[in-house]
């Protein structure tokens, strides 16, 4: 289900104090990256990472591929900065207004 625009700005205010935690480099979007990502979402549902390529259609690529690949929603993306959202179906921890 599509994130509304009130909860995206909700979701923007809340990622705005996180450091990116995972890293895509050089190597582009590896099964280890995608693993990695994962792993982040689940635990944190809200993640922001940095992509490492100055093309910004690779980098455009590179979005699309990690959010059909882990099943996110993007925030947003500034740059090199991209933050994702996946709700944890079971446990969820990030209470999202209306």
């Amino acid at each position: 289900m599509p994130l509304s625009n009130n909860q995206l700005r909700h979701l923007r205010g809340l990622a705005h104090a996180l450091k990116p935690i995972v890293l895509v480099g050089a190597k582009g979007v590896t099964d280890a990256v995608v693993a990695e990502l994962d792993g982040a979402l689940a635990h944190h549902e809200l993640v922001k990472l940095k992509i490492d390529a100055s093309d910004r259609e690779a980098r455009d690529a590179m979005v699309a591929d990690l959010t059909g690949r882990v099943r996110a929603q993007r925030v947003q993306r500034v740059g090199h900065t991209l933050t994702l959202y996946r709700r944890d179906q079971e446990n969820p921890r990030i209470e999202l207004p209306r």
